[in-house]
């Protein structure tokens, strides 16, 4: 079965914004000033408060195991495809691991392109398994169809793994238009497969989350009220449950980005993230209590500042590796930020787990 292929990837196509200087470049440009805070996101924490941005507790790690994907989306931030080779080694994974083991994070996130394609992918789920943390697989939904994965869903369920789902929309027009033709169908197979393993049946061992982002230039609609719909609809034509739903704004970075400046959105979508500044998300933004790994073992604050090349900013080392892993320095960090901040704290916010502000 072949994966659903909307785009190429901005590497493959040799395209500017491959670049993250030149985003970078691209965001900085934009005529802001008429904005609120003139477009500055450090004169936005300002007028709450912040001086800069600080770490909170470290709960969370969140590791990208590479960029290789067998999905192209529109959308995507991290720019994944299957031309990407860049995957994480299993001597990075070590020293992930024995820096895990010096905190005293909850939670271990694994991300990509499509993290399951990641050889080491099931050793990392298990050491992370026995060490009693919380594991989270972002996956795409399609990658579970593919050959070497039709067991999947039942070895996750073993072992407690929640398995956080990408599907842009319930109805098939707006999600094969984000991420390729025929993904929709294959996404409800997965989900499919995904609650006759036990998944999405209100188990806590076995939670199933799907993640909404926009299918355009809007902010996410409110997460409480679109979960209840997504719910109705899901089970009502194709019989499927699931536990949650998260909301993510869609990120100005990479090829979003792209969309953005081509569709001519990007002006307007920059102004609304700026306006609809919510100063309520400050607080629970994932940068203060997760820490990001690159496939390559490179440290950031956020997965956004890490598709952007905006490095962490650890005392005393300019570019922290995760075999160099310093709690306490980690803690005495200020946060990077730029424009693309704006796009987390927005309307109700938006993190990897989702709005940031609560909903009734």
């Amino acid at each position: 079965m072949s994966s659903p292929t909307a785009t190429l990837s901005l590497k493959q196509r040799q395209a500017d914004l491959s670049s993250s200087q030149q985003q970078q470049e691209l965001l900085q440009a934009i005529e802001l000033t008429h904005t609120s805070f003139n477009g500055d996101f450090d004169a936005a924490l300002a007028s709450c408060g912040w001086k800069t941005l600080t770490p909170a507790q470290l709960e969370i790690f969140q590791i990208n195991v590479g960029k290789l994907c067998n999905m192209t989306c529109r959308h995507c931030h991290v720019d994944a495809g299957p031309d990407r080779k860049e995957i994480m080694s299993r001597e990075t994974i070590e020293a992930c691991l024995h820096a895990l083991d010096q905190t005293e994070a909850h939670t271990v996130d694994l991300t990509g392109g499509a993290p399951e394609l990641n050889p080491h992918f099931r050793y990392l789920v298990e050491q992370c398994v026995v060490r009693g943390k919380h594991v989270i697989d972002r996956c795409n939904l399609t990658v579970l169809l593919l050959p070497t994965m039709e067991d999947l869903p039942a070895w996750l369920a073993e072992r407690g793994v929640e398995v956080v789902c990408s599907l842009p929309h319930y109805r098939q027009r707006n999600t094969d238009a984000q991420r390729g033709h025929g993904a929709f169908e294959q996404s409800i197979t997965a989900l499919k497969k995904l609650n006759a393993a036990g998944y999405g049946q209100a188990d806590p061992n076995r939670q199933l989350t799907l993640v909404s982002n926009p299918v355009g230039a809007f902010l996410s609609a409110q997460q409480c009220q679109l979960e209840r719909e997504w719910k109705t609809g899901l089970q009502k034509h194709h019989g499927i449950t699931f536990d949650r739903l998260i909301t993510i704004n869609n990120m100005p970075i990479s090829r979003y980005l792209e969309w953005l400046e081509q569709s001519g959105n990007l002006q307007t979508y920059m102004e609304l993230l700026v306006n609809a500044f919510n100063p309520g998300t400050i607080p629970g933004l994932m940068c203060r209590n997760t820490l990001s790994i690159s496939w390559d073992g490179h440290l950031f604050d956020c997965d956004f500042n890490q598709m952007l090349e905006l490095e962490l900013q650890q005392p005393g080392n300019p570019r922290p590796h995760i075999r160099d892993f310093d709690l306490d320095q980690l803690a005495k960090r200020h946060i990077v930020t730029g424009r693309h901040c704006f796009g987390c704290t927005a309307g109700s916010g938006s993190s990897c787990g989702g709005s940031i502000t609560s909903c009734q």
